[in-house]
C-alpha cells in the first residue's frame, strides 16, 4: 500500500550528472536528483516545491545550500526508501565523512505516512525537520496542511516558532 512521503532535497557543492558525468552546480544537482527520484521504482512524485537558498546550519563557513521538498507516494518500506535515497546521493558524488559536512546532494526522508519511529533507522519523522526553515518553508509549498506527527503542530505554528534563519525563495 502506498503512503505519502516527504523528501527534502539539498546541495551546496557541485555534483556530477550520473549519466553524462557533467559537473552540475547545486541547483542543477537538485533538479537532476528530482528526476532520479521520478525514476525510482516504488515512488511516485506528486509535487516539487520552489527552491530556496539557505545558510548552513550550524553556521560553518560552507557555501549556501539550495533546498526544496518533494511530495510523493511510496510503496517501499522506510528502510528500502532510505537505502534508495542514499544510493541516489552516492551516484551524485556524496561521500559520508563528518556530520554536517558540505555535500553535492542530501536527500532526507522527512515523513512517511505520518509514521512515528524512534527506535530504528530511519527515525520518523526526521528528528530535526521541525527546527529547519529550509525544510518547513518548501514543505508549506507542497503540503500546506501538514502537521508534525509527533506534536500535532501545524506548519504555520512550527514556522512561527523558528529562530531567525537566513533563507530566501529563489525565482523560478
Amino acid at each position: 500500500m502506498a503512503v505519502f512521503v516527504v523528501i527534502a532535497v539539498g546541495a551546496n557543492l557541485a555534483g556530477r550528472d550520473p549519466v553524462t558525468g557533467q559537473v552540475l552546480d547545486p541547483a542543477a544537482t537538485c533538479e537532476a536528483a528530482v528526476e532520479a527520484l521520478r525514476n525510482l521504482v516504488g515512488l511516485h512524485i506528486d509535487a516539487v516545491s520552489a527552491w530556496y537558498e539557505s545558510e548552513p546550519i550550524p553556521p560553518s563557513g560552507q557555501p549556501p545550500y539550495i533546498n526544496g521538498v518533494v511530495l510523493g507516494k511510496s510503496s517501499l518500506s522506510p528502510e528500502m526508501l532510505l537505502g534508495s535515497l542514499h544510493g541516489i546521493e552516492a551516484v551524485f558524488g556524496r561521500q559520508r565523512t563528518v556530520v554536517n559536512a558540505a555535500r553535492p546532494l542530501d536527500l532526507d526522508l522527512i515523513d512517511m505516512g505520518g509514521m512515528i519511529r524512534a527506535d530504528s533507522s530511519p527515525i520518523l519523522p526526521h528528528p530535526r525537520a521541525v527546527s529547519r526553515a529550509f525544510v518547513l518553508l518548501p514543505l508549506r509549498d507542497v503540503m500546506p496542511d501538514w502537521k508534525d506527527p509527533q506534536s500535532g503542530r501545524s506548519l504555520d505554528e512550527l514556522i512561527a516558532a523558528l529562530p531567525p534563519q537566513a533563507i530566501r525563495r529563489l525565482p523560478k
